[in-house]
């Protein structure tokens, strides 16, 4: 089994690509390669963020790593609140205000398609390749559900009637934006080995 390193400290996300990759590769995060920098996330893009975060550990580390970065992007706010997901109700980083924010800026509006985008950017000896996810759905006037993270208790993704947060991890995973890359992710690697 091949050891790569996931560019996150973030425990939820870690353990969410742990489940979707499974015994393939050994996924290591951040701190169990000892590294603790704060890596700046400043591009306009989640792709250009993806890269930063590969290219730094790759660089720094000298390990093949993958990095992603998600978007959840609403229609009726112009693809807010993008980029800045993590971050859209200001620092420090807060899901709850977030999700606040994103109800308060949607109080009123029928049209509430959404959609999640994760890019991952893998780095592999001199190699960079992209992949893409994209989960589309819509966000609900209310919080549902007690599972998952960020937004998912107000996202109900396209065909469904339960938001994320009401699925088990093995049904997010299995049609979120990030299953989605992380399956295009797993696809190369194999054809790698």
């Amino acid at each position: 089994m091949s050891d790569l390193v996931f560019a996150t400290n973030n425990k939820h996300k870690l353990e969410e690509m742990r489940a979707i990759i499974g015994d393939k590769y050994k996924v290591l995060s951040l701190s169990d390669i000892g590294c603790h920098d704060d890596i700046p996330e400043t591009a306009d893009t989640i792709e250009g963020n993806a890269v930063i975060k590969a290219k730094w550990v790759a660089q720094r580390y000298g390990y093949d790593c993958f990095a992603d970065d998600t978007a959840l992007e609403v229609e009726a706010l112009g693809g807010e609140p993008g980029v800045y997901s993590a971050r859209y109700a200001g620092e420090p980083a807060d899901s709850e205000r977030n999700i606040d924010k994103l109800l308060n800026r949607l109080d009123g509006v029928t049209d509430r398609k959404a959609r999640f985008r994760t890019a991952i950017a893998l780095i592999q000896g001199d190699k960079l390749k992209l992949f893409e996810g994209i989960c589309p759905g819509e966000i609900i006037a209310e919080r549902r559900g007690s599972a998952g993270f960020g937004y998912d208790k107000v996202f109900v993704p396209e065909g469904f009637d339960r938001s994320f947060a009401e699925m088990t991890d093995a049904e997010k995973n299995a049609i979120s934006h990030r299953g989605r890359a992380t399956a295009l992710l797993i696809d190369y690697l194999k054809r790698e080995l």
